[in-house]
């Protein structure tokens, strides 16, 4: 039980990399607050999960501050604490190529994977540095490490956040605190599998197609699982992982070159 009585709070945790994270931080023993948008899939992840109040669920939109800055607080307020964050809530939607990217959905997708983790790791800092622990977790993607076409907003995020990630651990390292982000590749979950048709087609081929192209990119050829992504995220999360700190961790199959 390497979490045992520790508190996690996962944003994007009703589904996909986010709810196995959830998962895999209750098996080892943690009290964990999940945040997503839909009430209705928070309800049923609580009620699947079914332990009862060691989890809780808030519901909020992590591109508005307020909602990620309340979800820290109601995190304390519901388990006295928070003793690690995992920034997981992420993504892209309307994928275009740069010559006709909307200054809205720029916006949009720094304010959803970027933003939303600058918010919500301060407010959480304000808590652990008084208690001298915490452990902080950035989900962040292969392309974070890497361009890809038509991906130009979401690649841009994500390669702030693994320079935040350095940056933050720079500063805490002193203080109990460690900051790592995780790259993970492709991993088939059922928001992929919803949007990537659209995804997919942007990127003018089918979602079969795609999938096989990003299999190929890796050294393993195939997709990583939500499992591969939340063990790497419990060595972070445990005192086995307190020598870890500022580092970008792949676990995408071989696929970035560094």
């Amino acid at each position: 039980m390497k979490l045992q009585d520790k508190v996690v709070a996962v944003t994007g945790g009703t589904q996909g990399i986010g709810r196995g994270i959830a998962e895999a931080a209750l098996a080892e023993g943690a009290k964990v607050a999940l945040n997503g948008r839909s009430k209705e899939k928070g309800d049923k992840a609580l009620a699947d999960l079914g332990v009862g109040d060691r989890a809780a669920f808030f519901p909020g939109d992590v591109t508005v501050q307020a909602d990620v800055e309340d979800f820290v607080e109601q995190t304390v307020a519901t388990f006295g604490r928070i003793d690690i964050l995992v920034n997981n809530a992420g993504g892209a939607n309307d994928l275009q190529p740069t010559a006709q990217l909307s200054d809205e959905e720029w916006n949009l997708v720094l304010n959803w994977n970027l933003n939303s983790n600058f918010w919500a790791t301060r407010r959480a800092l304000q808590h652990m540095i008084p208690n001298s622990y915490g452990r902080i977790i950035n989900i962040s993607s292969v392309e974070g490490k890497q361009g890809k076409p038509v991906f130009t907003a979401y690649v841009a995020a994500k390669h702030a956040i693994n320079g935040m990630t350095k940056s933050i651990a720079r500063e805490v390292g002193t203080q109990g605190i460690t900051v790592n982000a995780i790259c993970p590749g492709l991993v088939i979950t059922d928001i992929i599998k919803n949007n990537g048709p659209q995804t997919a087609a942007a990127m003018g081929m089918s979602f079969e197609e795609m999938v096989d192209l990003f299999s190929q990119e890796s050294s393993i050829k195939r997709p990583n699982t939500v499992e591969e992504v939340a063990a790497m995220a419990m060595l972070l999360a445990s005192d086995e992982g307190a020598g870890i700190t500022g580092a970008i961790l792949s676990v995408d199959g071989g696929t970035a070159s560094y």
